[in-house]
């Protein structure tokens, strides 16, 4: 065991980031956990396509697996990848069922990105715009992360629900007795605000682990309450059974053949129009999603340094762009940094053992898929708001005192929830920033990186 622990030291430098093997497990699953939705929702969203649903649930996990092990090879970093959410259905339900494109010209476009991606990684274009972003933002791109993913996991717990007079509103218990779809909708929403109180407890009470024991409690609760007939599961509306299906019995194990969308990309439409306004879509998107993950998830971490850059991010930057390029030969839209990456490190993890392990657990749900797609979401929901209150904590160390600093940062917060984008917050707040400081005579604050990317949003939002 102390050999194998001086292995592990030597590989990821566990005693430089002050932690331990221990601790960078205990992160990974956290992280895997949190993220392990996206083993059910991807094949769900890219099956609309006419893509084979299997073979989307093997390319999904294995593109996890890839992309979150180039994490650790090329950065050491505790950050994990796999097929985003928002760039999978703007694949589906825009460039293929809006546009009228193939799967294929679609999956031809996430390629060249991706091909851009390292070009962009290896001239340090994407470095550099990491490091124009002033401190105050970075900040702020971090408290903006956490409103988001709260506001994901709120959502993803029906604890807020879509209401057509006020857009959102909070879910009614009233109008679910009323319609008797209590025992399935609305028991989950209890099991969840419980799962947060449970989480919380386990915070102040300083349980190592907390984040991952709030999953799995809730998670139990859940069986509990089916087991017993308290909560019934309706697919037909989100609320799917807590207990792992093995009616499949070892065939369930098996992981399914991804032959019907492995390297079925069309590039025929290369060129074309069409083809670059998707390419630069899916660009746009990607860009901006994972350098806010990178900022935000680092700066939780106090991983940047005394000049507050991220070091190694061209490793992370790389293993992002090499994923992107892999992922669509294996058949999946744009594999991408996930900032459910912030649960593990708010476990502690802080190099690449942590996104090993989630490498490893996703390899694993190849053939373990019954277990991990039981996870329910109203289980990973507490975690996600529990992780949003220690990112927005980043907030306190804004400088409020300067306006010209302060109301961008305010900008950037509100956009990543209200806008649903991690990039449009990033948007918002570079435009804002140049603007008020150039108009307000604050020229040497503005970098010209800064103002070219302000132009770039800008058009942007004319444009596309």
């Amino acid at each position: 065991m102390e050999n194998n622990a001086g292995l592990m030291e030597r590989i990821f430098h566990l005693s430089e980031s002050h932690t331990t093997v221990k601790t960078e497990i205990m992160a990974g699953i956290t992280t895997f956990m949190t993220m392990a939705y996206i083993l059910a929702v991807n094949p769900s969203i890219m099956s609309t396509t006419g893509m084979d649903k299997g073979a989307v649930l093997t390319a999904t996990a294995l593109a996890g697996f890839l992309g979150t092990m180039l994490m650790a090879v090329f950065a050491n970093y505790p950050f994990a990848l796999a097929p985003g959410m928002g760039l999978n259905a703007f694949f589906a339900f825009t460039v293929v069922k809006q546009m009228g494109y193939s799967w294929e010209m679609a999956l031809a476009a996430v390629f060249v990105e991706g091909i851009i991606f390292i070009v962009l990684s290896l001239t340090n274009v994407r470095e550099a715009i990491f490091n124009a972003i002033p401190i105050n933002l970075k900040k702020a791109v971090s408290a903006g992360i956490g409103l988001f993913i709260a506001f994901i996991g709120l959502g993803s717990a029906q604890i807020i629900v879509a209401n057509p007079a006020t857009k959102i509103s909070l879910f009614s218990f009233k109008q679910a007795m009323a319609a008797g779809t209590f025992h399935t909708t609305g028991i989950t929403v209890v099991l969840a605000i419980i799962g947060v109180l449970f989480t919380a407890i386990l915070m102040v009470k300083k349980v190592r682990g907390n984040i991952l024991w709030g999953i799995l409690f809730t998670w139990l609760l859940g069986v509990l309450c089916e087991i017993s007939g308290l909560y019934v599961p309706d697919p037909s509306v989100g609320a799917f059974s807590t207990l792992p299906n093995f009616s499949g019995g070892l065939s369930a194990f098996e992981p399914k053949s991804m032959a019907p969308i492995f390297m079925q990309l069309d590039f025929s439409q290369v060129g074309t129009f069409n083809f670059v306004v998707v390419l630069l879509a899916f660009l746009f998107v990607d860009i901006f999603d994972t350098i806010g993950t990178l900022i935000g998830v680092s700066s939780k971490a106090n991983m940047l340094d005394e000049n507050n850059k991220l070091p190694h991010i061209k490793g992370a930057l790389m293993a992002d762009a090499v994923a992107t390029s892999v992922g669509a030969v294996l058949g999946v839209s744009t594999t991408t940094t996930y900032v459910e990456s912030a649960s593990g490190v708010s476990e502690g993890g802080r190099t690449g053992l942590t996104a090993v392990t989630v490498a490893v657990l996703f390899l694993l749900s190849m053939f373990l898929s019954p277990v991990f797609m039981a996870i329910p979401a109203f289980a990973t929901a507490p975690a996600l708001i529990i992780v949003g209150f220690l990112m927005f904590t980043a907030v306190t160390g804004i400088d409020f005192n300067d306006p010209t600093e302060a109301i961008p940062c305010y900008f950037t917060i509100i956009a990543m929830p209200f806008a649903y984008s991690i990039a449009e917050g990033i948007s918002f707040g570079t435009i804002t920033y140049t603007l008020i400081n150039l108009l307000t005579g604050r020229r040497s604050k503005v970098s010209a990186l800064m103002m070219a990317l302000t132009v770039i949003f800008i058009l942007k939002y004319i444009f596309l």
